[in-house]
C-alpha cells in the first residue's frame, strides 16, 4: 500500500488487508509504545533498564538480529531505541517490553490493545520483536496507519529512523533500510524478514511538501539467498517510490478560511443565507493525468434549517477524478444564524405557502 501522508489518499494497494507475518516491522509498535512513555515524561532517554537473563537467553546465539546486550547489564532507553530502530535488535525489544509490562507476553497484550485504539483493526502481537509466533500477524494497511502515527505524533523522536548506523558494545551496525542509501528524501522506517514473511519494508519518503508512506511485504529474491531477497526488496521499494512521486501530484483546492458557497439558503433563520467553508485547507492527491478531469461539487439538503452554529458541519465537498475513489470532506457554516422569533416564523410560513421556501 502507498498513501499520501498529508491527504491520506491511497495511491496503490494490493492485498492491503490480508493478514501477513510482519517480521521485524512489528518493532514499530514497540517503538510507538516507548515513544508514548517518553512523550508523557514517564520514561527518559537516559533511564537505565536491566538486561535480564530471560531476555539474554532468549536471543543469545539466536539466528535473529541482536544489539549484543551483555547479560545482567543495563542500557539506556535511548540506546535501546537505537538498537531497535537501527540494529533491529530483538534483545533490545525484550528489555524494553519487560521494563514496560513486566514480561514480554504482557507487553504484547498491551501493544495489541493500544494498536486497536490507534485503528490497527487486524493486528495481533505475540511479542515485541516480530520473532515468529503463531497468530503474530498484521496487514499492510495497519502498518501504514502505524507509520503515520509515528511520524505525526512524535516529530521530535521520528528523526531517529533516519540514523544510518549505531555503535554499541564496540560493535557498529548499519541501518537495514535500503532507501536511506539510495532514494532521495527517504527518512524511515523499518525493514523486516523471516522465512514465513519474506522480505518487507515500511518506508517513508519526503520531497518538498510531499510525503508518502509505503508498506510492502512478502518479497522473495530470484535465488534462495538473503542477498537476493534484500536486493529485490531494495529495487522494488525504490521503483514504487519513484512511481508515486512521478505519476501522482498533490493539488491545493482551497485555503483555510476560503468560502466555497457564499449563499447557502437558510430556512427560518434571521439571515436568509449562510456561507459555507472547509474546516481547513483542502488538498487532494491525484494521478497527474487525471487532474484535467477533476470535479469538485458541494452536496447538502437545503434550505438549511435554523438555528445554525458557526463551525457546524452542514454540507460535504466531494472531489472526483477518473481512476480514483471519491473524496468527501466536511463543509461548515461560516457564521451563526439564529432562528427567527415566533412572529418571523409565522410570516415565513405564510409566505412559504404562496412562494415556497427560499432556495
Amino acid at each position: 500500500i502507498i498513501t499520501d501522508f498529508e491527504t491520506g489518499v491511497v495511491m496503490m494497494e494490493k492485498n492491503a488487508d490480508e493478514l501477513m507475518v510482519p517480521s521485524s516491522m512489528s518493532k514499530l509498535m514497540t517503538v510507538f509504545m516507548v515513544f508514548e512513555k517518553l512523550k508523557t515524561g514517564a520514561w527518559h532517554f537516559d533511564d537505565q533498564l536491566p538486561v535480564s537473563e530471560t531476555a539474554w537467553k532468549k536471543h543469545f546465539k539466536s539466528e535473529g538480529s541482536t544489539m549484543f546486550l551483555p547479560v545482567n547489564s543495563t542500557a539506556s532507553v535511548g540506546d535501546l531505541l537505537k538498537g531497535v530502530v537501527i540494529q533491529s535488535g530483538n534483545d533490545a525489544c525484550t528489555v524494553l517490553a519487560e521494563a514496560y509490562s513486566g514480561s514480554e507476553e504482557a507487553f504484547a497484550e498491551e501493544a495489541t490493545r493500544r494498536a486497536r485504539q490507534l485503528g490497527l483493526t487486524r493486528s495481533t502481537f505475540r511479542n515485541a520483536s516480530g520473532w515468529p509466533e503463531p497468530d503474530h500477524l498484521t496487514t499492510a494497511r495497519d502498518l501504514s496507519v502505524l507509520a503515520r502515527h509515528l511520524i505525526a505524533d512524535f516529530p521530535d523522536y521520528y528523526p531517529l529512523f533516519s540514523q544510518k548506523d549505531f555503535v554499541f558494545n564496540g560493535i557498529k551496525q548499519g541501518n537495514r533500510n535500503p532507501l536511506l542509501y539510495s532514494t532521495a528524501g527517504a527518512d524511515g522506517l523499518k525493514t523486516g524478514h523471516t522465512e514465513a514473511g519474506g522480505f518487507g519494508l515500511t518506508a517513508s519518503i519526503k520531497r518538498g511538501d510531499r510525503r508518502i508512506i509505503m508498506v510492502l511485504n512478502g518479497i522473495r529474491g530470484e535465488k534462495p539467498t538473503s542477498e537476493s531477497g534484500m536486493k529485490a526488496r531494495a529495487e522494488e521499494a525504490q521503483r514504487l517510490a519513484e512511481w508515486a512521486f512521478r505519476e501522482w501530484g498533490r493539488y491545493s483546492l482551497f485555503r483555510a478560511g476560503d468560502v466555497v458557497v457564499p449563499d447557502a439558503a437558510v430556512w427560518m433563520g434571521e439571515q436568509p443565507t449562510v456561507a459555507l467553508m472547509p474546516m481547513g485547507a483542502v488538498d487532494t492527491t491525484l494521478p497527474r493525468r487525471s487532474r484535467p478531469d477533476m470535479k469538485v461539487s458541494v452536496v447538502y439538503t437545503g434550505p438549511l434549517p435554523a438555528p445554525i452554529k458557526a463551525g457546524a458541519e452542514v454540507a460535504k465537498l466531494v472531489i472526483t477524478a477518473p481512476g480514483t475513489a471519491p473524496v468527501e470532506l466536511p463543509l461548515v457554516a461560516a457564521a451563526d444564524v439564529p432562528r427567527l422569533g415566533f412572529g418571523g416564523r409565522l410570516l415565513a410560513t405564510v409566505r412559504g405557502l404562496f412562494t415556497g421556501p427560499a432556495r
